[in-house]
């Protein structure tokens, strides 16, 4: 029933709740998740309710007071090397069988701010557990990872707050 591939990208808000409610509905099924988060590390409101939930598991990054398009080449490194390692361990995680879905959050924007190698995750899913359902999320896809996608749903920002000065509110955006 599992093993096919998500894409939700696209410049609107909204990529994030609809992984995360994927998650919540598959751990509602009884399914074990595992949803990894790349650049994001600060605090946001869906970790308290994930928490509460036996069968998801979260893997986040070490907090980060800058976004990546701040950091320098060192910086930038460092938290390529981060993301390596991290990714090392969703394998292992992945490889036990345990978990029938894995939302990997912001993969595609931690790939086009060159924080994690496209290359590694492509021959990630091409040699995936069979049953292993993945989400991706983030801006911009490839064409090769939309080629290898069965679902690309796209979020278009039409409209949007922060387009008049208004911040990420808590419970909300945050």
């Amino acid at each position: 029933m599992f093993g096919l591939t998500h894409i939700y990208c696209g410049d609107g808000k909204g990529k994030t709740t609809a992984a995360v409610g994927l998650a919540v509905r598959c751990a509602g099924r009884g399914n074990k998740v595992l949803l990894v988060q790349f650049l994001k590390s600060r605090d946001s409101g869906e970790l308290y309710s994930l928490a509460k939930l036996p069968d998801i598991e979260v893997m986040r990054g070490k907090e980060s007071k800058k976004f990546t398009f701040q950091m320098n080449d060192e910086e930038k490194h460092a938290l390529l090397l981060e993301h390596n390692k991290m990714f090392d361990m969703v394998l292992a995680k992945v490889r036990s069988g345990n978990y029938a879905l894995l939302v990997l959050d912001e993969v595609i924007g931690a790939i086009n701010a060159k924080v994690f190698d496209e290359n590694r995750l492509i021959e990630f899913l091409l040699n995936k557990p069979e049953n292993l359902e993945v989400v991706m999320s983030g801006r911009n896809p490839s064409a090769r990872l939309i080629e290898l996608a069965d679902y690309v749903s796209e979020v278009r920002k039409v409209k949007h707050p922060m387009d008049k000065g208004i911040m990420a509110r808590e419970g909300i955006e945050k």
